[in-house]
């Protein structure tokens, strides 16, 4: 019996005309700017550069399109200080008196005229208040960037991660591929013998297919998480991930820091605002005189000196009510900055806990479950060359292996994504950043 053309050498034309496809629609979607690796071994790539998790965040934050906005806050904070420090205006006044009614007389002879200059006074510290508070709102205008980088951060190590765990899978993928090859061919042989029976060849044909259209996927599946990581900071997806780095769960084994500073000082910063509001509303509190000096042109020509002053009585306003408010708003930014420290070190806490138990269980599948399930195929695939066992034995020990490994990618993918989660509450790489606390 001669093997079908719709077997091993069937599926694999059509296996490779749909790699190609997935090829060009990745392609396709992917801006032009992207170059994708071509047909290469999953983590390695033509001219590329291992590329380690330091390297994708640093890459990440010289890139980072935010940067020209902070640059326009700062200067814009900067004007505000310069504003917030200038006096009050002066104010030039001019005043006519006794205009004559129509028909009354001469105008100019009985009309008086004064020119007069005026200037607030402020008594009560208003300039030192007001420059406080724009300084206060440059600081918070910091520690939000500086919360908004730690975001974008994680995000990146969540992208390398997802990329490590694509390519990770990806050679599980193709581990069951060449599996499903090597099976295929075998019941192939036994059925041409007559020594199985027709339906094993046709599932044997189908495992391959759908073997290889998982492979195909696995393959776009690495070549979006290159491009989303890539993405960070607008490149090409033409660099490597070393495996080693994704097999390295040392992290567990290190003490976790404290709360990430730029999350703190936010709140201080809205408490140093509402010190200062405070501070300036109390300086508005005080009243401020107006004093004026002007010049009168009186009848026949004569010229007098005019002094003159003004000052509001606080009889209904003392602006107690602004006072009150700023005061309550920065205690309530106090107690906000406590409940954040006291959530965050739960976090710190547990994800410290569920950092060591991932990197226990990745451990445990290499050292315990994975030498076993190997085993277990390679004694059934002997018995099953010797007649000893039968195709559903076979696929049995060959899907509870490729379970095992990819349970462990699994694992190790929950691993670095806490890893990432639990850098950013502790600010772990804050110091990539480059950012002063002061404006």
């Amino acid at each position: 019996m001669k093997p079908s053309k719709s077997g091993y050498a069937g599926w694999r034309g059509r296996g490779a005309a749909v790699s190609a496809f997935a090829l060009v629609l990745t392609a396709a979607w992917s801006p032009p700017a992207i170059v994708l690796a071509q047909s290469s071994p999953a983590g390695v790539t033509v001219g590329g550069q291992p590329l380690t998790l330091n390297a994708a965040l640093r890459r990440a934050v010289e890139a980072d399109p935010a940067k020209a906005g902070l640059d326009a806050r700062l200067r814009a904070v900067d004007a505000g200080v310069r504003q917030a420090d200038l006096k009050p205006n002066p104010t030039l006044g001019l005043t006519v008196e006794n205009l004559p009614t129509l028909g009354g007389g001469d105008i100019l002879g009985r009309t008086e005229t004064t020119l007069s200059y005026e200037q607030r006074l402020e008594r009560g510290g208003d300039r030192p208040a007001r420059t406080t508070l724009a300084r206060s709102e440059g600081l918070l205008v910091v520690a939000q960037a500086r919360i908004a980088q730690l975001d974008r951060m994680e995000a990146v190590q969540r992208a390398w991660a997802d990329a490590m765990a694509a390519q990770a899978t990806l050679e599980i993928a193709r581990e069951r591929l060449s599996l499903a090859e090597r099976f295929q061919t075998e019941v192939q042989r036994r059925v041409n013998a007559a020594r199985d029976p027709l339906f094993a060849g046709a599932r044997a044909e189908a495992e391959l297919a759908q073997t290889q259209i998982d492979f195909d996927q696995a393959e776009i599946a690495v070549r979006v998480a290159r491009i989303v990581l890539a993405k960070f900071w607008d490149g090409t997806a033409d660099f490597n991930l070393g495996q080693s780095d994704f097999e390295d769960t040392s992290a567990s084994r290190v003490a976790a820091g404290e709360v990430a500073s730029a999350d703190l000082e936010a709140f201080r910063a809205r408490q140093a605002i509402a010190e200062a509001q405070a501070r300036l509303e109390e300086a508005r509190a005080v009243p401020d005189p107006t004093v004026s000096v002007g010049v009168r042109h009186i009848w026949d020509n004569e010229v007098a000196l005019v002094f003159g002053g003004s000052i509001p009585l606080q009889r209904h306003d003392r602006n107690q009510g602004a006072i009150d408010r700023a005061r309550a708003e920065s205690l309530a930014a106090q107690a906000d900055q406590n409940a954040l420290r006291q959530e965050r070190e739960r976090e710190i806490a547990r994800l410290q806990v569920q950092l060591l138990a991932r990197a226990n269980e990745a451990r445990r599948i290499a050292e315990e479950t994975l030498p076993q399930a190997e085993r277990a195929v390679t004694l059934v695939r002997d018995g099953f060359a010797r007649g000893g066992f039968t195709y559903n034995d076979v696929m049995s020990a060959h899907t509870a292996l490729l379970q095992t490994k990819a349970r462990r990618v699994a694992v190790l993918q929950t691993f670095h994504n806490d890893r990432a989660r639990l850098d950013r509450l502790t600010g772990a790489h804050a110091e990539l950043l480059g950012l002063e606390t002061q404006p």
